[in-house]
């Protein structure tokens, strides 16, 4: 089973940009999708979005457009882009992965957009 490591969260301003990395440990991380959640302060934990081994990429409606999933097998890790920020961006981010259902969570990094 892979072990998840988030890093890249802060704070910046509305309209910025800034990219979150999740390392993977273990062989089979290729084999796993894997995902992007958030949970802002006194909301649920809520979907991002997703990569498939393939490269198959999903997006909330929230995000679409404006983040981006990647993921590169050779240095077991998954990245999100965020550009155009808002202040409604700010939560902590999760990473996750999953064969069948998201069952590994990463510790989460937290995002903090400013007005």
């Amino acid at each position: 089973q892979v072990q998840l490591v988030e890093s890249g969260g802060g704070l910046v301003q509305a309209g910025d940009s800034l990219r979150l990395s999740c390392a993977a440990s273990g062989r089979t991380f290729s084999t796993y999708f894997m995902g992007w959640f958030r949970q802002a302060p006194g909301k649920e934990r809520e979907f991002v979005a997703r990569i498939t081994s393939g490269g198959t990429t999903y997006y909330a409606d929230s995000v679409k457009g404006r983040f981006t999933i990647s993921r590169d097998n050779a240095k077991n890790s998954v990245y999100r882009q965020m550009n155009s920020l808002k202040p409604e961006d700010t939560a902590v981010y999760y990473c996750a992965a999953g064969r069948s259902t998201f069952e590994v969570w990463g510790q989460g990094t937290q995002v903090t957009v400013s007005s």
